[in-house]
């Protein structure tokens, strides 16, 4: 897979991209030395043992064992495939992956993205251009928003009847056939096909790239449903994705906070007052998969919610959802809007400053916590405070090792007026994902081409000291080759640092052997290792040509060629 994605874009990348701030987004690392360290987020300790090199641009655990790149952080942390991890660390520094060999997008795919980007001009064209516009426009109006903020998010209009867009892009069966694949036409139990959004204001839903993966329509009469989604797709999963938040990163080189409402026209009408960091799920309740891709873009979530009985359901199980997501460098906070109230009507009347500031006093995560779960208990009686410890030891289970729910346990025991002794005797951990960590081989036992390896990989800029790779081409050795090879992509990409050299051996044969060779301890000073990487190479040239002399002296003079016989003589000399 790696392979489709040209190794000079991810060279780039990685020459781009800085691990420090890729991890410390996620996991809050502190200085040691020249590098980095924290508790490892994947597995439970105590004393950090993780460790994070600027110059590599590569982690690696010293407990479990887990190192890699920022791609292969990204990917065992959010859960992300290589594609996905290569796109995020480029929209991080502002590349674009190629699109020529885009690894995670099929035919079928591309076809949709096109269909959905043409249907969505359409209905875009239709707000400015039909005649029966004008309600449309009416009501836009006095919703307050602007040409410019209907323009950022591509309102249009479904005009009323059965097939506006079957006739405009169903020509053809398979044409129908793609109409239908996108959730833009509907066939009912007759057979009879007719298009799925009528007389709506509509409102394109686009993925974090900015295609248009399917529709929100809105409709102005009193019609059911008063808001329609396009239905799952091969490229529409509702439960992925967020409405706004293309927009809001489009907005905000960098997003310091971003708000989760409940809709549409929230989304719009805050990004009418100049608030362009909102965002809403689609017609679900916040999922894990939203809260990722909303850590990963910010380091603070705070979720907008009414304050009524409805609104505080719907907090919790967002707050449930978080529970393995908690600690690291993020915060998650509730704010509750006043009963009548939703952001739209707040933020119009009241303005967008007010608004700011109920966004800064929101509630954290913890406070939330605990508010819920002891409204269920009596704290006065010592039956309560036991009861409280029982309701939360299930949600205590699910969060990460570390701080943040070392201090929920110390507030937990405080609520209860016990202690943590207590707790801990009563309270599961959380199962730990301990690997054996890889076995350390010291220099004295390391063959002498392993050295030379791990010295090049920990130090790529040494291989401008060696400029003679041909010369050891001959040699039978295991292990050769990789050496060669590595000199020689050094030689053409000198700025290489050992992460970009790893990712080039991904899923290869001798990727995992080359990783645990670039953590191989080398307790030499960078002029020894010079030293000891110049000695090595001219042992093995040593080597290759005695090998050659032998061959060549193993085969008859007969059946030597001119050069050999001459090579042959100048080696026995």
């Amino acid at each position: 897979m790696a392979g489709q994605i040209p190794p000079q874009f991810i060279d780039e990348l990685l020459a781009r991209v800085d691990i420090v701030d890729i991890i410390d987004a996620r996991v809050a690392l502190k200085k040691a030395g020249k590098n980095l360290h924290a508790c490892c987020p994947f597995h439970n300790e105590k004393t950090p043992s993780f460790t994070v090199s600027p110059e590599k641009q590569f982690y690696h655990c010293f407990g479990c064992g887990a190192h890699g790149t920022a791609i292969g952080f990204l990917m065992e942390y959010d859960q992300l495939s290589f594609p996905e991890a290569i796109q995020e660390l480029a929209d991080h520094v502002g590349m674009t992956v190629p699109t020529t060999q885009n690894v995670s997008q099929s035919p079928q795919q591309k076809n949709l993205y096109d269909l959905m980007d043409k249907v969505s001009q359409f209905y875009v064209h239709q707000l400015q251009t039909h005649p029966d516009r004008q309600l449309f426009v009416d009501y836009l109006k006095t919703r307050g928003l602007s040409k410019k903020t209907v323009e950022m998010f591509g309102i249009g209009m479904a005009p009323d009847g059965w097939d506006n867009v079957l006739k405009t892009f169903g020509s053809s069966q398979a044409q129908v056939k793609q109409l239908l694949d996108a959730g833009l036409l509907i066939k009912n139990d007759t057979g009879r096909t007719y298009d799925r959004f009528r007389h709506r204001l509509m409102f394109p839903i686009r993925d974090r790239r900015g295609r248009v993966i399917g529709f929100g329509g809105r409709v102005l009469d009193d019609s059911t449903p008063k808001y329609l989604n396009s239905p799952e797709t091969p490229i529409f999963h509702k439960g992925t994705e967020l409405y706004g938040l293309y927009q809001a990163k489009k907005q905000n080189r960098k997003l310091e906070r971003v708000l989760i409402v409940e809709g549409y026209m929230d989304v719009i009408a805050l990004a009418e007052h100049g608030i362009t960091n909102a965002v809403a799920t689609l017609g679900t309740s916040t999922t894990p998969d939203h809260l990722k891709q909303l850590l990963r873009a910010s380091p603070e979530v705070v979720f907008c919610f009414d304050g009524d009985r409805a609104g505080r359901e719907a907090a919790w199980r967002a707050a449930e959802n978080a529970l393995p997501m908690l600690g690291g460098n993020q915060q998650l906070k509730f704010m509750f809007l006043p009963d009548g109230e939703d952001p739209d009507s707040m933020v119009r009347r009241h303005g967008a400053e007010a608004f700011e500031s109920e966004v800064l006093h929101a509630q954290n995560y913890s406070d939330f916590f605990f508010t819920w779960l002891t409204e269920k208990v009596d704290l006065s009686s010592m039956d309560g405070r036991a009861r409280l410890v029982e309701i939360t030891k299930p949600y205590l289970k699910h969060v990460p090792a570390g701080v943040y729910r070392d201090m929920l346990e110390q507030r937990l025991a405080e609520l209860s007026q016990t202690n943590i002794a207590t707790l801990n005797r009563h309270i599961e951990k959380p199962a730990s994902r301990l690997q054996r960590a890889p076995k350390k081989q010291t220099l004295a036992t390391m063959t002498p081409l392993r050295l030379a390896i791990s010295i090049l990989l920990q130090y790529p800029i040494l291989a401008r000291e060696i400029d003679d790779t041909a010369s050891i081409s001959s040699l039978q050795l295991p292990g050769v080759n990789i050496l060669k090879e590595l000199l020689e992509t050094l030689h053409q990409y000198p700025h290489l640092t050992t992460a970009a050299l790893l990712e080039r051996w991904r899923d290869r044969e001798n990727g995992a052997h080359l990783e645990k060779l670039a953590l191989q301890s080398l307790s030499l000073s960078a002029d020894e290792l010079k030293h000891e990487l110049l000695g090595i190479f001219s042992q093995l040239q040593k080597q290759a040509k005695e090998q050659r002399r032998i061959y060549l002296e193993s085969k008859p003079l007969s059946e030597l060629t001119e050069a050999e016989k001459a090579e042959l003589r100048l080696s026995q000399k």
